[in-house]
């Protein structure tokens, strides 16, 4: 039986303090992330979409809303979607405002593998992967949409792919709005395939183009899952 499930970027958020907001509520999609949901959805009609499910901020919760009501389904809500800790939540620590630079926080920079900043990429992967499973049972021969962010959804890919989950944020391919899709046959992951639906919109705007660290390409075909040698690990 194949099943697949769809792990969906939120939109743009209007955020002109360009602050980490992290778990914060209030911050809400903008104009043109609305736009972005809605592409999205339009890029889905005609899939065998029965499930959605979303993280409970806002921003997420909002880009579902025109894809579920075009789907005429409910939004369900899972707690394990939603972005990780961060004790730098409410800064400003973008590149090149000195936030490295600052005595106040090398400690917790002090270790980029668990991160030391936050939740642990292991936890991350694991609520991650717990939500994915969950999905899937709950489209179990159809397809399911989760309403996410960005690491979760990286670090569970790399999860999946075996590879190593910490990595440098400007290697990610998860644009905004964009989909990453788990392929299963008989409960078991056969192939992850990307797109990014809101690429056009995204490639009009400045802030929105410099809220994904990751441009590597607008499509991925589906790519196979490597099985895991005995013995190997992962860090």
């Amino acid at each position: 039986m194949k099943t697949v499930v769809h792990l969906l970027r939120h939109g743009e958020v209007w955020n002109p303090e360009r602050i980490l907001y992290g778990r914060l509520a209030g911050y809400r999609l903008s104009e043109l992330g609305v736009q972005m949901a809605k592409a999205t959805g339009q890029a889905l009609v005609g899939n065998d979409i029965t499930y959605v499910v979303s993280s409970p901020l806002e921003r997420a919760q909002e880009t579902a809303a025109p894809i579920a009501a075009q789907l005429k389904l409910p939004i369900a809500v899972d707690e394990r979607l939603i972005e990780p800790t961060n004790v730098f939540e409410g800064k400003r620590v973008s590149v090149g405002d000195g936030a490295l630079r600052d005595p106040r926080n090398w400690w917790a920079l002090r270790d980029p593998f668990t991160p030391s900043w936050g939740e642990s990429y292991r936890m991350i992967a694991q609520r991650m992967s717990a939500a994915l499973q969950a999905a899937r049972k709950a489209a179990e021969g159809h397809e399911a949409l989760c309403v996410s962010h960005q690491l979760p959804i990286w670090t569970l890919r790399r999860h999946v792919e075996h590879k190593r989950l910490w990595h440098d944020p400007r290697s990610r391919r998860c644009a905004l709005a964009s989909l990453t899709s788990f392929h299963f046959e008989d409960g078991q992951i056969v192939g992850i395939g990307y797109t990014e639906p809101a690429a056009h919109l995204i490639a009009t705007s400045p802030s929105a183009r410099t809220a994904n660290t990751a441009a590597i390409g607008r499509s991925e075909a589906e790519s196979a899952v490597k099985r895991p040698k005995p013995g190997s690990t992962e860090a």
